[in-house]
C-alpha cells in the first residue's frame, strides 16, 4: 500500500531550498537530470549524484521518514529494471542505472517538497510568457506541466484504491484484478480530462 504519494506532499520551511526561484530550481532539475543520463556512468558517478541530492535533502530539513516516503513507490519498479540489465549487461552497469534514476526521481521529489505546484506553475507561466511572439504554445505547455504533476499522485491514489477493493474481495496477489480495473479507470479519466479540456477550448 503507497501511504505518502510521490509529487504530492509539500513541506513548508525557510530553507535556501524553500527561498530560490521556482523556476531555477525547475531548471537545475532539468539540468540535472540531463546531466545524469548523459554524461559518462559508472556506479561512482551515480552514486555520487544521488548524495548530491540527499545533502540537499539535508540542507532543506526534509524529514527523513518522507523522503523515504517519497521514493518507495518507484523501488520496485527500479529494482526490476536494474536486476534485468544486471542479466543483460552485468552489475556495473545495472549499479549505474539503479542509482542514477534514484537520484534524478529524488530530485523531482524534492522539487515539488519544496515548492508548491501553483507557484511553479505561476513563475512557468511568467517566464514562458515572453516565447508567446515567436508562437511557443506557452499555455499548452504549462498545462502539459501541472497535468504531468498533478497526475502522478492521482494515478497512484488510484492503484491504492484498486489494492484495497482486491483485498476487501478476497483475491489476493491477482494481477488480473488489480491490473483490469486500475487501467480501465485509467482510461475513463483520460477520456474525461481530454472532453474537459475539449470544452473548455484548450485543445483548439
Amino acid at each position: 500500500m503507497i501511504r505518502t504519494l510521490p509529487l504530492g506532499v509539500f513541506v513548508p520551511g525557510d530553507s535556501v531550498l524553500h527561498r530560490a526561484h521556482p523556476t531555477a530550481k525547475f531548471v537545475a532539475l532539468l539540468v540535472f537530470i540531463i546531466a545524469v543520463t548523459l554524461l559518462p556512468t559508472r556506479p561512482w558517478h551515480a552514486l555520487a549524484a544521488l548524495g548530491l541530492v540527499v545533502t540537499l535533502y539535508a540542507v532543506a530539513a526534509i524529514p527523513p521518514r518522507i523522503a523515504a516516503e517519497q521514493a518507495l513507490p518507484v523501488l520496485p519498479l527500479l529494482a526490476f529494471l536494474s536486476a534485468f540489465l544486471w542479466w543483460q549487461n552485468g552489475l556495473a552497469s545495472a549499479a549505474a542505472t539503479f542509482f542514477g534514476l534514484l537520484a534524478t526521481i529524488a530530485a523531482a521529489n524534492l522539487l515539488t517538497l519544496t515548492t508548491t505546484v501553483e507557484a511553479l506553475l505561476d513563475a512557468l507561466d511568467r517566464n514562458l510568457a515572453p516565447l508567446q511572439r515567436f508562437g511557443v504554445p506557452v499555455n499548452t505547455i504549462s498545462l502539459a506541466i501541472a497535468l504531468t504533476i498533478r497526475l502522478v499522485p492521482l494515478m497512484l491514489a488510484t492503484a491504492n484504491e484498486v489494492l484495497e477493493a482486491r483485498k476487501a474481495r478476497g483475491l489476493g496477489l491477482s494481477v488480473t484484478a488489480f491490473g483490469i480495473p486500475l487501467v480501465i479507470r485509467a482510461v475513463l479519466r483520460a477520456r474525461m480530462i481530454g472532453e474537459a479540456l475539449m470544452a473548455r477550448g484548450a485543445v483548439d
